[in-house]
């Protein structure tokens, strides 16, 4: 039988209501009040819900007309990505003053190993402690910490005292810890999953518990054993340091669909834009480049191309982009209810390449050094091309797509804590 890997100390740090606490901190006329975070247009979603405002039934991934159904008063707010990351990359450099195992699962929470810290900087309660007031006084807003020997658990645990809280789980304490557990809570456990195993009277964590692992394995399938060990706190994975990105993307759902080739170009140019200012601020370069369009009923496409050499030039980026997208319209244009594009194939920039360029490579990089210094100073839409004036208007979100680096790694680079 699999046992739980004894001796190691596990934190799984949260970010309170991130983006919401975020501009309650910076606003601080909406402290206390119900806040939502999101696009106000018809399919805009809520990406982030104060504390106040879940009272009332709000949380994040819901569609903001039901949000705002449910909470008519509260207060909504644009999601502003690049006070986010930038507070992310705070949080971050936190924790890896605590431990180098550090493994980020969002832009507002993550793992970190601190088994091997303990004379240093005390256990894992004290490390816990220490991170929880860096952050409330260094950031301004509240993390919420679990501390166990399993990563599994200690997700479980930095749950259970939202928000501003710490919850210690130890080795002699599973399961009993984990009994009360609703089912839902389990990783892997959707809302269908779960209808069938409260079919089939399981309910929680503990009546697992009362069954036999060969029990759970017969009665529910190849995966019984698994969520048998779960609900034991049994989890041999470990905090592994957060991978580099296999690619950077952004895409963009709009309040309405966009009714000609030109307004896509104007948007597909704006995320390229931001897609190339981060390859650069990376150091990185891309052999191909991928364009994804959503068409008003829902069909998805993707088109990609792949480079000779690699690039991190906007101007470069845009044409591979544009061809791409006019490629896919030349069959006749339909709607588009998002785009978005996506740098792959990726590479550190060969710097001494720099050394070997022509008039127009260097008016290039000259024009792309300027665009990443107005971004540095002025943020995300600070510059940019005639093309991206169009349909500047209407956008409902231009987040980070799945498949970007670790601070912006969750679906839509959106995460709320609960």
């Amino acid at each position: 039988m699999a046992t739980v890997t004894a001796g190691r100390t596990i934190l799984h740090a949260d970010l309170d209501a991130f983006f919401a606490s975020v501009e309650q901190m910076d606003n601080p006329a909406w402290r206390g009040k119900p806040l939502l975070v999101g696009g106000l247009g018809p399919r805009a979603v809520v990406a982030a819900a104060s504390y106040e405002a879940r009272k009332f039934g709000c949380r994040s991934a819901m569609p903001m007309r039901t949000a705002r159904g449910l909470c008519p008063g509260a207060i909504v707010a644009r999601p502003r990505m690049q006070r986010y990351s930038e507070l992310s990359r705070r949080f971050m450099a936190i924790l890896r003053d605590h431990s180098p195992l550090v493994q980020a699962l969002s832009i507002d929470e993550a793992f970190l190993d601190v088994t091997g810290t303990e004379r240093l900087l005390g256990s894992g309660e004290q490390v816990a402690e220490a991170i929880r007031g860096r952050v409330r006084h260094e950031l301004g807003v509240t993390c919420s910490i679990g501390v166990a020997p399993t990563m599994l658990v200690a997700k479980l645990a930095s749950d259970m005292r939202k928000p501003d809280g710490l919850t210690v789980i130890r080795s002699g304490d599973l399961p009993g810890a984990l009994a009360h557990l609703p089912i839902e809570r389990m990783w892997g456990v959707g809302p269908t999953s779960a209808a069938a195993l409260r079919a089939r009277g399981i309910c929680s964590f503990g009546d697992l518990h009362r069954m036999r692992r060969a029990d759970a394995a017969s009665a529910l399938g190849e995966g019984g054993g698994s969520l048998w060990d779960m609900a034991h706190g049994i989890d041999a994975r470990e905090v592994s340091p957060s991978r580099e990105a296999k690619s950077i993307g952004r895409e963009e759902t709009f309040d309405e669909d966009l009714k000609s080739l030109e307004d896509a170009h104007a948007a597909m140019a704006r995320l390229v834009e931001a897609v190339g200012t981060r390859l650069r601020a990376q150091g990185l370069s891309c052999r191909t480049v991928t364009v994804k369009i959503r068409s008003g009923n829902f069909t998805t496409v993707t088109r990609r191309v792949t480079l000779d050499a690699a690039t991190d030039r906007t101007d470069v980026l845009w044409s591979c982009a544009r061809d791409l997208l006019t490629r896919w319209a030349s069959s006749g244009f339909v709607p588009v209810r998002l785009v978005g594009v996506s740098a792959s194939a990726l590479v550190a920039r060969a710097d001494a390449a720099a050394l070997f360029v022509d008039a127009g490579e260097d008016r290039a990089r000259r024009i792309d050094a300027a665009r990443d210094a107005a971004v540095r100073k002025f943020g995300p839409g600070a510059i940019g091309t005639a093309v991206t004036l169009r349909g500047a208007e209407g956008a409902a979100s231009a987040l980070p797509s799945a498949g970007d680096d670790a601070d912006d790694r969750s679906r839509s680079g959106v995460h709320d804590g609960r």
